[in-house]
């Protein structure tokens, strides 16, 4: 079985020829350095520099971000958890906190029980701003034996909106520490 053969720019770099016992033959070896010699040199400095800059060393500067962008979910985590929070009391059916959506499941109140409301929230940016919320409701009452849709008053959307704000507000002032 023949050794392995290493291309000569590798063996003249780390000397591997030499440890695995490969001879070359029909050297004419004048004690002086060659082309091959110069090119190999020029190639192992070349490597060692590319290598060299690839450590670093220097600690890179970190990347501030506004305390309404900190997140680590695809939407604003103020908002996010405002309204989480703002629902809490209601059984919830969906959240997806990548893309900012919660839905509520049909949730009675004890003091009505003849009407029934659902809530969705989407969450639309990362910013903590008024117009990055977006609240609805579907109201139902009782009639005879199943439930019959009925208008939602707007002041109930808007009202839902001001809460999961203000408290969202009220997080980031926490975090921020004002």
């Amino acid at each position: 079985m023949a050794p392995a053969r290493i291309p000569p720019f590798v063996a003249d770099c780390t000397g591997a020829g030499m440890e695995l016992g490969i001879t070359m033959t029909g050297s004419t070896d004048t004690g002086l350095p060659t082309l091959r010699t110069f090119a190999a040199a020029g190639f192992c400095a070349v490597a060692a520099l590319a290598l060299a800059g690839c450590g670093g060393g220097r600690e890179k500067e970190k990347a501030t971000l506004a305390p309404s962008m900190v997140t680590t979910i695809g939407v604003n985590s103020y908002l996010w958890r405002a309204s989480l929070d703002s629902v809490s009391f209601m059984p919830l059916l969906q959240s997806d906190s990548a893309g900012g959506v919660i839905i509520t499941d049909w949730y009675v109140n004890p003091k009505t029980p003849t009407e029934r409301v659902k809530v969705s929230i989407m969450i639309l940016d990362q910013n903590l701003r008024a117009d990055a919320l977006k609240v609805t409701a579907v109201r139902e009452v009782s009639q005879g034996s199943g439930w019959v849709p009925a208008p939602v008053q707007a002041a109930t959307v808007q009202k839902l909106e001001d809460i999961i704000l203000t408290r969202a507000r009220d997080l980031r002032r926490d975090s921020v520490g004002g």
